[in-house]
């Protein structure tokens, strides 16, 4: 697939950027770097951490603000991933799912979407799937390979450090929203986040192998 790195004057692009009312993404490699660390819990168990860039955050609140609903589609489990995407208004959070299509059939099925209204985000092979049925499919800039090759949009920015952030201004630039963002800049007002009831599913709670 010919793939862009962020041109909002590609005319398809554009026009599939239009069409988008949903944004999900993995979380490991595309909202973080992909680094995981381990320390001490309370008890014997390690606890996993791991860095959310800012810049992606804001991008995301302003597209819950435009009613563009976002969403994690990932296949770890993690209480740091739950708790960001809670903060940031998100309404899906899909945990443990190394295979990410039934978690799109299950979203699609529940709002009535088209494949051709949802943006996705990936960077390895198991994001690909998604990525081949995704109206606005996108990768970081240090995306395997073959999922730049499976992608409309290849950010500038690498995962974890802002190139989720690239595609939300891409998206609110394409739907007409830039004017009403950068009055926000201007007024130094900042409408608050809608937070609508998020929908969590652990795939370890489904009873099935992650």
């Amino acid at each position: 697939m010919d793939n862009e790195i962020m041109n909002i004057n590609n005319p398809e692009s554009v026009e599939r950027a239009k069409k988008i009312k949903l944004f999900l993404m993995d979380v490991d490699g595309v909202l973080t770097d992909g680094k995981m660390y381990y320390i001490p819990g309370k008890g014997p168990e390690m606890v996993e951490f791991k860095a959310f860039h800012s810049l992606d955050g804001i991008g995301l609140r302003l597209l819950n603000q435009f009613d563009i609903a976002t969403g994690v589609i990932t296949g770890r489990e993690s209480p740091g991933t739950e708790e960001r995407a809670k903060n940031l208004g998100m309404t899906y959070a899909y945990q443990g799912f190394l295979s990410k299509l039934e978690p799109l059939r299950q979203i699609l099925a529940a709002t009535g979407l088209k494949e051709e209204n949802v943006a996705y985000m990936g960077d390895d092979w198991t994001d690909i799937p998604v990525l081949k049925r995704a109206g606005l499919a996108c990768s970081p800039g240090n995306g395997l390979e073959e999922v730049k090759a499976a992608s409309h949009l290849v950010t500038s920015k690498d995962g974890g450090m802002g190139a989720v952030r690239e595609v939300c201004d891409f998206i609110l630039k394409s739907q007409g929203h830039w004017g009403t963002v950068m009055g926000y800049v201007e007024s130094a007002h900042w409408p608050a986040i809608k937070k609508e009831p998020i929908k969590i599913v652990r795939e370890s709670e489904q009873g099935g192998k992650k």
